[in-house]
């Protein structure tokens, strides 16, 4: 997890089902504020077993609510058994909103959105309406309205040692803890900081002062502060906590990534004057075509990886880490010599890293050097991949082409023999899958550009 900057690792059992995920929060309060030593924990003692998961085609709306209610900012991908991604909530969210303003801001075809929805919901606008005017209502509420009294907040000094801040997180559940001299905001110190910080340094949590390895000074946010805001302040920093402090400079909180979101999703569940069925289906298209779009630049790329371990090889010190999951990434697929057909996600600018996970996902111990691997291209030739630009390129057709997964064979020098067969053609997306994300994408432009215009004129 360190060495890839990951907040999170799935372990799968000898038939690559998932049997359970371990984050930086398990490692905080499961291990370090249990007093144990990591070197000495198996992983499958403080994995969390049989984990929530959706399917490939769940809505987005759907996972985000999940992830809300489970208090949990990862949420496996599986198809057909077996994992294919891992999606976390800070990127689902905060690329959703990147891209609806973006989209806002073009203003693109706004009288088309507006057409669109008209038509699909039989010229009745009003329901659309009213919910725009919900949305706006609700991003710029001010967090007071999210904080209430009885609001906890972990908090610790300075001085105190790494072990006393993960009890902190442990008792209240939480993922990170405030650093206060006196009344004043001095740190912040995360789940995460603790696994690359204090674990992977091999620092001793019991030794180590909060002060040597907190956020000093770190970003936060008032009672006046609106939720978009806080969001633009996460997404720009990068970072899943954000401390809020009062008129004297008091810590009243430090919100996370789940509470902004639940704030976020719950500007359009119950608003007043809205049809539920209507407004179902517009959130629904809101999310699902923020996130079939393309990432914008800068999206975060450490928080979005995917890493399997096999639970077989957990208590032995072995495991199998493979490449990410979304970002710069794509689906492939091969079938092995017994012909049972393999789907997986691997980055798509390491064809060295591509041909790792290939290897390890088809059980061969062959070095990667005795190995070639070829793509199908539009045209059904086999195309031999030889550099990272290759692989770049195939991927780029790919999508260009709307293909959802590359077929991919396997040669191997020594013997020239191939091990796959061609796959089944893969189909194009249908047309109204296009038409589907359109309208959803046209409507929230409409939603968002009054609020996309006060964003931008703001930075």
């Amino acid at each position: 997890m360190a060495a890839r900057r990951l907040d999170s690792v799935l372990l799968t059992d000898a038939n690559g089902l998932l049997s359970g995920i371990v984050t930086d929060k398990d490692i905080a309060t499961r291990v370090i504020a249990e007093g144990l030593r990591v070197e000495q924990t198996i992983i499958s003692k403080i994995m969390t077993r049989d984990p929530i998961y959706i399917l490939a085609d769940t809505h987005a709306i759907e996972a985000l609510q999940k992830m809300v209610q489970g208090k949990f900012r990862h949420l496996p991908v599986v198809e057909n058994g077996e994992v294919i991604a891992m999606l976390d909530i800070a990127k689902c969210l905060f690329d959703a909103i990147s891209r609806l303003e973006k989209a806002a801001e073009q203003g693109r075809a706004l009288a088309a959105a507006v057409e669109g929805v008209e038509r699909e919901f039989g010229g009745d606008f009003s329901a659309s309406q009213n919910l725009i005017g919900t949305l706006g209502e609700q991003m710029f509420k001010p967090l007071s309205t999210i904080i209430t009294e009885n609001t906890k907040v972990a908090t610790v000094s300075p001085s105190d040692p790494v072990y006393v801040a993960t009890q902190k997180m442990r008792e209240l559940r939480v993922h990170s803890v405030v650093i206060t001299a006196g009344n004043a905001l001095q740190g912040i110190f995360t789940s995460k900081d603790v696994l690359m910080r204090v674990v992977a340094q091999n620092l001793s949590p019991e030794l180590t002062l909060v002060e040597k390895v907190m956020t000093a000074h770190p970003d936060y946010a008032t009672l006046d502060t609106t939720i978009l805001d806080a969001l633009h302040i996460m997404h720009d920093g990068k970072f899943l906590h954000i401390p809020v402090v009062d008129g004297d400079g008091r810590v009243a909180a430090c919100l996370d990534v789940l509470q902004l979101t639940h704030a976020a999703i719950s500007m359009v569940e119950g608003g007043p004057g809205t049809a539920n069925d209507v407004t179902n289906t517009m959130v629904e298209k809101l999310w699902d075509s923020a996130l079939a779009l393309e990432p914008p630049d800068g999206d975060l790329d450490s928080h979005s990886e995917l890493s399997l371990v096999m639970s077989s090889e957990a208590g032995d010190g072995r495991s199998s880490i493979y490449p990410p999951a979304v970002g710069n990434s794509f689906a492939f697929k091969l079938r092995d010599q017994k012909g049972r057909m393999h789907r997986f996600t691997c980055g798509s600018e390491s064809l060295d890293e591509l041909t790792s996970s290939v290897l390890q996902r088809i059980g061969i111990g062959a070095e990667k050097n005795t190995v070639e691997l070829l793509y199908e291209d539009d045209e059904g030739d086999k195309v031999l991949l030889t550099t990272d630009s290759d692989l770049a390129g195939a991927v780029f057709n790919a999508r260009s082409s709307g293909l959802k997964a590359l077929r991919l064979h396997i040669d191997y020098s020594d013997s020239i023999k191939e091990m796959t067969q061609p796959l089944p053609e893969l189909a194009l997306p249908h047309r109204s899958e296009l038409t589907h994300v359109h309208y959803g994408l046209m409507a929230c432009a409409i939603a968002l550009t009054g609020v996309a215009g006060m964003v931008y004129l703001r930075h």
